[in-house]
């Protein structure tokens, strides 16, 4: 039972592999920020602190469903008698 290995692809081949446009796109992104860098640092530095607060509210608003909040998974004793 010799099997021919060679001929067959793998398919995590396929998958590894980056699209030409997703590099085209990374690059141009690249460009922009070193651009936007080296030419408006006075523009962007200002807005740095307008970033961080208003990184807080939205990391609460669309992490805070990870905590389970509001779905009645309440830690309750099954005899409400008991204290």
């Amino acid at each position: 039972m010799n099997h021919d290995h060679s001929s067959h692809e793998h398919p995590d081949d396929t998958e590894r592999k980056i699209s030409r446009s997703k590099l085209v796109t990374i690059g141009f992104l690249l460009v922009i920020g070193y651009f936007l860098w080296t030419e408006h640092r006075a523009h962007v530095i200002q807005f740095l602190p307008f970033l961080l607060l208003a990184a807080c509210p939205l990391m609460h608003l669309f992490m805070h469903h990870g905590h389970g909040h509001g779905h009645g998974q309440r830690d309750e004793p099954k005899d409400k008698g008991e204290r």
